[in-house]
């Protein structure tokens, strides 16, 4: 069974920065898609980057020129670096990572979600 583990997560003042990095194991062919987003009480859950298998990025706008995604495809992770955080980046993080895994009598591809971990940035 595929599981995604989150961490880096924390308490950061406005300006500074976090990585976050998000690590899949289990039977994995091949990861497609990997991708960050971001909620906060009452509000949707967004999209704040994403990464393709080829390199292809994409960011919202609010965390362009702040964030940068990346991936280590030998470690089966991607990351989150997050600079010049700002109070309005505070929130749940989850990273979704679309990937085939290995099943008995060929391959299957799915959606999987982190646990979440909580970025807050407060003076």
């Amino acid at each position: 069974q595929v599981q995604l583990v989150e961490s880096g997560g924390g308490l950061v003042q406005p300006g500074g920065s976090l990585r976050l990095s998000c690590a899949a194991s289990g039977s994995i062919f091949n990861i497609n898609t990997m991708g960050w987003y971001r909620q906060t009480p009452g509000k949707q859950r967004e999209l704040v980057a994403a990464i393709s298998s080829g390199g292809s990025t994409n960011y919202a706008d609010s965390v362009k020129g702040r964030f940068t995604i990346s991936r280590d495809n030998a470690k089966n992770t991607v990351y989150l670096r997050m600079n010049n955080l700002k109070p309005e980046d505070t929130a749940v993080y989850y990273c979704k990572v679309n990937l085939v895994v290995a099943t008995i009598g060929g391959t299957a591809s799915n959606n999987y979600w982190g646990q979440g971990t909580q970025v807050t940035v407060s003076s």
